[in-house]
């Protein structure tokens, strides 16, 4: 905790009392000529000139002049002056102390200047570092006056940005006079630099376009800091304005790059059961169709119409992906939670995906035990945890979770694999685990398997996938407040994990 600046001024009058009368003492005990005892009392105004300014320095002068005087000049022990001598070395003694106290005190005061202007510098330099670091452009304008109040010790900080229309403060509160007189100050309304309400605000400017406005208290900076200072956020906020509308330009050529492969994978998924529907339905009126029983025989006939009914499935499950991804795109995808039990949802999750499963060994294991979620069998005495009650969720868009993943797992895994579902609960979650004991997920697949339009290397199937199924689920789940993660199981296969929020309650009434 610093000293007062009373109680410090008052410790400089008593310290240069005490000093004052204890050189007088020294001197006089040893028999100093009036010239040294002249020059020792100079040393002392000129001393403290440069310690406490001119006021302590001109009241240490009129000290000593009074010792130098008393004991020093003749008559001695008294303050009278005889002779022209005397009162000439009275005189210059005097003149002396005033002269060397004002060089001093100039002299202090310019120091201080040269060393305020140092700390100034480095607190610019700072100001511009912590900038620099900035990548992100909201980020930057939120933090800036954060920083500008800590690197110049300043009670509060508001950056109003004219582009956004939007303010950025240092301390929670914003008194609303306050923004509307710094809304004045950027269109011009009121002088570029005034106090008001405790701020001093400033206009921000680059070249001759208005930007916004800074204000600040308590008002410690120099016109000369609070101009760098100005200019500073000017140039940030500009660069802040750029990087934003550059982040909005990359996302629109990303979003066209999306939407560009979006067609080209479309165009090329959809060409190809179209293909060999065509290629089914035209050898079959070649050859008579199907009432004539020349051309193909009965079981080519057959093969013809197994691939046309496939085909159109296949074409009926891409142009499915592609509303769903158009969907959550749009930002249409809405929640509609109801009470439904966990086992009840995998349950109508396996029997819509029965087509695609049907060479597969299905197992659900709701409200599974610890250990139990890796698709271990329970051990002999096991019991279910308890709790396998209603839940709220969204019953459809789950259901499309589920699908989607199970329609995965019939398109990496071999016939006879094996494919379990398990359902649990903790504190605040709802957990879901689809689990096979196929081949697994390549490693390298892992941290891009919920991309748009990727495809793992690993497990090419019978069905070729559009690359869209995992991306709408994470998609799905994120909608629903959840996430979803893959993992290879440890005792082999691909292992997906899901959740949602637990809610057991009616959302409207908790």
């Amino acid at each position: 905790m610093g000293v007062p600046a009373y109680a410090r001024q008052a410790f400089y009058w008593i310290a240069a009392t005490a000093i004052a009368a204890l050189t007088t003492l020294v001197l006089a005990r040893l028999g100093a000529s009036s010239t040294t005892a002249g020059m020792v009392f100079l040393v002392l105004v000129v001393w403290w000139a440069t310690q406490a300014g001119i006021v302590l320095s001109i009241f240490t002068a009129v000290l000593c002049a009074l010792c130098f005087d008393y004991f020093f000049l003749p008559p001695v022990h008294t303050l009278r002056i005889e002779g022209a001598q005397q009162w000439v070395a009275m005189f210059s003694f005097a003149l002396s102390c005033v002269v060397v106290s004002r060089l001093s005190e100039r002299a202090r005061k310019q120091a201080l200047k040269a060393e305020q202007r140092q700390a100034d510098v480095e607190r610019l330099y700072a100001l511009s570092q912590e900038m620099m670091l900035f990548e992100d452009a909201d980020k930057l304008l939120r933090d800036l006056p954060s920083a500008i109040g800590r690197i110049f010790a300043l009670d509060g900080v508001i950056l109003y940005v004219s582009d956004y229309d939007k303010f950025y403060s240092s301390t929670s509160g914003l008194p609303a006079s306050v923004q509307l007189h710094m809304q004045a100050v950027t269109r011009g309304l009121n002088p570029t630099a005034a106090q008001f309400d405790g701020y001093q605000t400033t206009a921000l400017s680059l070249g001759l376009k208005p930007v916004g406005a800074l204000a600040w208290r308590p008002n410690t900076l120099s016109l000369e800091v609070a101009t760098a200072v100005c200019a500073q956020v000017s140039i940030a906020v500009a660069r802040s304005i750029a990087m934003a509308a550059t982040t909005r330009i990359e996302a629109a050529r990303e979003a066209d790059r999306l939407r560009a492969a979006l067609i080209d994978s479309l165009t090329h998924e959809l060409r190809t059961p179209l293909t060999s529907i065509r290629a089914a339905a035209t050898t079959l009126l070649e050859t008579g169709g199907l009432e004539q029983a020349g051309g193909l025989d009965e079981a080519g006939r057959l093969e013809m119409v197994r691939v046309i009914d496939e085909e159109a499935e296949r074409l009926d499950l891409l142009i499915g992906e592609a509303v769903e991804m158009a969907e959550i795109d749009a930002n249409v995808v809405q929640v509609k939670m109801s009470s439904q039990h966990p086992r009840a949802l995998l349950d109508q999750a396996v029997e819509e995906s029965r087509k695609i499963l049907a060479a597969h060994k299905v197992t659900i294991r709701p409200e599974a035990l610890d250990g139990a979620a890796h698709g271990d069998e329970p051990a002999p005495g096991d019991k279910p945890t308890p709790g396998d009650g209603p839940a709220w969720f969204d019953p459809h868009l789950l259901g499309r979770v589920l699908r989607h993943l199970l329609e995965n797992v019939a398109s990496h895994t071999p016939a006879g694999s094996r494919v379990t579902l398990v359902s649990e609960r903790s504190d605040d979650r709802l957990d879901f685990y689809v689990e096979d004991n196929g081949p697994g997920i390549d490693v390298q697949d892992l941290p891009l398997i919920f991309e748009k339009f990727y495809r793992g290397k690993r497990g090419s199937s019978r069905r070729k996938g559009s690359g869209m199924g995992l991306a709408i689920t994470r998609a799905i789940l994120a909608a629903h407040g959840g996430g979803i993660e893959a993992s290879n199981a440890s005792g082999g296969g691909a292992r997906f994990h899901f959740w949602v929020p637990l809610i057991e309650k009616e959302p409207s009434r908790q």
